[in-house]
């Protein structure tokens, strides 16, 4: 039977949060986790214990993977939210309002994202919306945006939500760098399926760039030396991203 609401959370290894994401989805009319056939840990048994149903779809990236669950969930909207992410009462409210009375057929939530355990207001990580509340048969992912995907609706243009998920992002440094390095390699991929190579002047202009764009620009100073710190850290990243473009070519040509 077709439900109004279902809260979609993608999941692989989630042991440590899938119990509470749930928990905060629990005021939809259906949870569905959705696992990718490749988790280690006891993600799925703790999933079926909280009351979600769980489905199991081989990953292959992100996009494919929202637009798999749209398919696959029976329901009118679908929120997605990501484990580590919660949905607060507020939001709840906010979206029982909207799909009462629909203006659009899509709609970007802002994030509060704890990066480090902090909050983090500036530096690019607020409002950080996404779009994540959808009429089901209105949207879809385009296959070859791999990460950082946005959902395509089909006619209108998006509106917006006011109140915030809950983010719990980036547990500690490591795991920053860790996964900026996977989103470099995808954007290197990308950039070299498009022919651009790596030039020089990328490996110094474009990390001065992207750290006078987040510290300055985007205001990282107000979130003091923790914005300083992520500032360099995504400088880092975008020097990261062109030499990983520049090995990328280098096993081309060998």
């Amino acid at each position: 039977m077709t439900v109004q609401l279902a809260g979609v959370i993608l999941a692989r290894n989630e042991a440590v949060h899938i119990q509470a994401c749930i928990e905060s989805l629990k005021w939809t009319d259906h949870v569905v986790v959705f696992e990718s056939a490749s988790s280690t840990d006891n993600t799925i048994e703790l999933a079926q214990t909280a009351g979600a149903e769980v489905i199991s779809h081989p990953f292959e990236n992100y996009s494919k993977q929202r637009s798999a669950a749209l398919a696959a969930v029976d329901a009118e909207w679908v929120l997605f939210v990501d484990a580590d992410e919660r949905a607060t009462p507020e939001v709840e409210a906010e979206v029982r309002q909207i799909i009462a009375n629909p203006q659009h057929m899509g709609y970007w939530i802002p994030r509060h994202n704890y990066i480090f355990g902090k909050l983090t207001r500036f530096t690019g990580w607020y409002p950080d919306y996404q779009m994540r509340l959808l009429k089901r048969d209105q949207a879809t992912y385009d296959p070859e945006r791999r990460v950082h995907e946005v959902p395509i609706l089909k006619t209108g243009e998006p509106g917006h939500l006011e109140n915030p998920l809950i983010h719990y992002n980036y547990r500690d440094i490591g795991q920053f760098i860790e996964k900026q390095r996977l989103y470099a390699r995808y954007d290197a991929e990308i950039m070299k399926s498009e022919g651009q190579r790596a030039k020089f002047r990328n490996f110094i202009l474009q990390p001065l760039r992207q750290f006078r764009w987040r510290y300055l620009t985007l205001k990282g100073y107000r979130d003091g030396l923790h914005g300083l710190r992520l500032s360099l850290l995504m400088a880092w990243n975008e020097f990261d991203k062109y030499w990983q473009l520049r090995r990328l070519w280098r096993e081309a040509t060998r």
